[in-house]
């Protein structure tokens, strides 16, 4: 037996996704659960994928931040059930390797391996396509479709009262953003802390650090419009470098010192590089940003070592899914986090082309499918 279903599929580079009717099993693998999916966020790296800027397999199903319905459940698996409501992760892990058992989930050996490549933990795929072909499901999730057949470590279940629009967005862009600030970089009550680029992932990393208890909050940006997003969502100071040098501005703001924490949330090898410049003595550049396939940049290691500098990459917030994704809905519904005003336009499927071209200009903060 089969569930069909409409998914929005990619094809080749550059090309718009195209609407098909696809299927998978309705009885779930052992160890895995069918999900429902009731929505899915249009997020950067999507369109990485769209811009023929990461290399990928095709056809395939994108999407990636999703939140839904476990419809069924697979043989072995214990921690869901029918009915729960879950937000997806696109880093399954084995629970059993060296990173998982160590707290570093994200980093699980299955992952490196499986769900970066776009299949599940058996190597296979799951979807086929209305002619037979195989379909392969971005991060192994694959949102962009009403259904998906993931690993029970994929689907982290959480409240129920926590709307499904914002909920999706703690999959990627929410988790990224807040963890960047709270777990990677691991700001203090007494940092500096400057966020380059206000997008999904700069606005969360903001929001990290004020969860953090930032000291101060600088935001930068080359829109106007999104650094007075910034500050609805916790930036203290706003630069526009565009107009502003950044690095005599940051100096400016922080007694000629430079900044506690730099997090990069662009993916761009001079905005990055500016990150690293920016940081006061023993500070923290971190990179949250996801760059295109073979970017490089250049730092200098004698500053690194003289000045005790760091420069770290964050990944997935360097978060735990099972205790974070909970937690930051728990932080949404006591207001301590803001995901409503992160949601700019709720979207039909059809209309993910649209997005993402609202996306390259720069329009709003995050489209948000509803199923």
């Amino acid at each position: 037996m089969t569930v069909e279903f409409d998914a929005a599929v990619f094809t080749a580079p550059d090309a718009p996704l195209t609407i098909e009717r696809v299927s998978l099993p309705s009885t779930p693998p052992p160890g895995e659960v069918l999900v429902r999916l009731k929505a899915s966020g249009v997020c950067h790296s999507d369109l990485h994928v769209v811009a023929g800027e990461w290399e990928t397999p095709s056809p395939m199903i994108l999407g990636h931040e999703g939140a839904g319905i476990v419809e069924s459940v697979g043989e072995g698996v214990t921690n869901l059930a029918e009915g729960d409501h879950v937000v997806l992760s696109w880093t399954p892990s084995c629970r059993r390797c060296r990173y998982c058992v160590s707290g570093r989930p994200v980093l699980c050996d299955l992952v490196s391996r499986h769900s970066a490549n776009h299949l599940s933990f058996d190597g296979r795929t799951r979807v086929v396509s209305a002619d037979g072909r195989d379909v392969y499901s971005f991060a192994g999730l694959g949102t962009f479709g009403q259904y998906t057949l993931v690993p029970e470590s994929a689907a982290i279940a959480v409240r129920r009262d926590a709307p499904f629009e914002q909920a999706a967005l703690v999959g990627c862009a929410v988790t990224t953003g807040v963890g960047a600030a709270v777990n990677t970089a691991k700001v203090r009550p007494s940092d500096t802390v400057l966020v380059l680029g206000c997008g999904g992932v700069g606005l969360n990393a903001i929001q990290g650090a004020r969860l953090s208890g930032a000291r101060t909050i600088i935001a930068a940006d080359l829109s106007d419009e999104k650094l007075e997003q910034a500050r609805v969502f916790g930036a203290t100071e706003v630069v526009n470098s565009g107009r502003d040098n950044l690095a005599d501005r940051v100096r400016q703001l922080t007694d000629g010192r430079g900044v506690d924490v730099a997090i990069e949330a662009i993916g761009l090898p001079r905005t990055i590089e500016a990150a690293y410049e920016v940081l006061a003595r023993g500070g923290k550049a971190v990179v949250a940003g996801q760059v295109p396939d073979g970017v490089r940049i250049s730092i200098d290691p004698f500053v690194m070592s003289d000045q005790e500098l760091s420069l770290v990459g964050s990944n997935y917030g360097s978060s735990r899914p099972d205790v974070d994704f909970p937690l930051l809905l728990e932080h949404y519904l006591h207001h301590r986090i803001d995901l409503d005003s992160l949601v700019t336009r709720v979207i039909d499927l059809a209309d993910v082309n649209e997005a993402f071209g609202e996306l390259e200009r720069g329009i709003g903060i995050r489209s948000v499918i509803k199923y």
